[in-house]
């Protein structure tokens, strides 16, 4: 990796993202960002800024549910940058009951799983030119809660669920995050792009923001010492940066034990991890 590696984060404005942002700058990375909000943009700049003066910092405004933008930011990204060492796929959304987006998906799904594929389509070419280069994408344990997958069904299902069954749809979105990393990590073995995800365990982050709750509980665990977001970011920079990650490819980590974990079905299928991918191909192409 180069003396200031590019790296690109989604999701850099919140959270465990933001958490990484600021050690992989103190760690002096050249930052690519992505973010909805100028004003929180501009906020995790100047924090950026704090913790470690002159850090290169480009931003991108796009928002995920938008897979067109999606698409249109990768290639921006790709034009201004030849070269990317580590694309970071981090952004996510917990909706607590069924948005449709305008192209017709389920907005947890565009989200969490298309946006990230597409993106990482898109600078595909870019990161393997820019090789040895890292994949890191954020899963969650929280897959073990998604339950029986039907790829043709429930890739693109939009019915309606309550907050009580948002879990489950939100757990089957990180379940395909982890398929789509480990059938890329097959992909693009011995083209020096290593691909692995993780899970960063129970974070107290904005998550959770739609509920009216969310903020006072929050502020409990914290002062409880529960859900440190501390090492679900670090775990984000480890896979990053450790020289160890930029040789193994493939892994699903814990960012609490730093083990390998075995991913639960379909996800430990390579056949199904195959097939997902090519009905997701199927699926984008419109907007390849």
């Amino acid at each position: 990796m180069s003396a200031r590696p590019k790296i690109l984060i989604t999701g850099a404005t919140d959270g465990i993202g933001q958490l990484a942002a600021l050690s992989l700058a103190r760690c002096g990375a050249h930052l690519i960002l992505t973010a909805r909000s100028k004003a929180k943009a501009d906020q995790t700049c100047a924090a950026i800024e704090a913790v470690a003066p002159g850090t290169p910092v480009d931003v991108h405004f796009v928002d995920f549910s938008d897979l067109a933008a999606v698409v249109r930011t990768g290639k921006a990204i790709a034009a201004r940058h030849p070269r990317i060492d580590v694309l970071i796929n981090n952004a996510g959304l917990h909706a607590f009951e069924q948005r449709v987006t305008a192209h017709g998906y389920a907005e947890m799904i565009a989200v969490n799983y298309f946006a990230p594929w597409l993106l990482t389509d898109t600078l595909r070419e870019t990161l393997v030119h820019s090789a040895p280069s890292r994949i890191v994408t954020v899963g969650s344990e929280a897959s073990r809660q998604s339950g029986a997958f039907d790829i043709e069904k429930d890739l693109l299902d939009i019915a309606p669920f309550t907050a009580r069954g948002s879990s489950r749809i939100y757990g089957r979105t990180k379940l395909l995050d982890i398929m789509f990393s480990l059938e890329l990590a097959r992909q693009l073995d011995g083209t020096g792009v290593v691909v692995n995800c993780l899970c960063p365990g129970f974070n107290v982050t904005g998550l959770g923001r739609e509920l009216s709750f969310a903020r006072p509980v929050a502020g409990l665990l914290t002062w409880l010492g529960i859900g440190n977001p501390e090492r679900g970011a670090g775990a984000i920079v480890r896979l990053a940066t450790d020289p160890a990650f930029g040789k193994q490819t493939g892994a699903y980590v814990s960012a609490k034990s730093a083990r390998l974990l075995t991913p639960v079905a379909p996800a430990d299928n390579e056949e199904a991890r195959r097939q997902l991918w090519k009905k997701t191909t199927e699926t984008l192409s419109r907007f390849r």
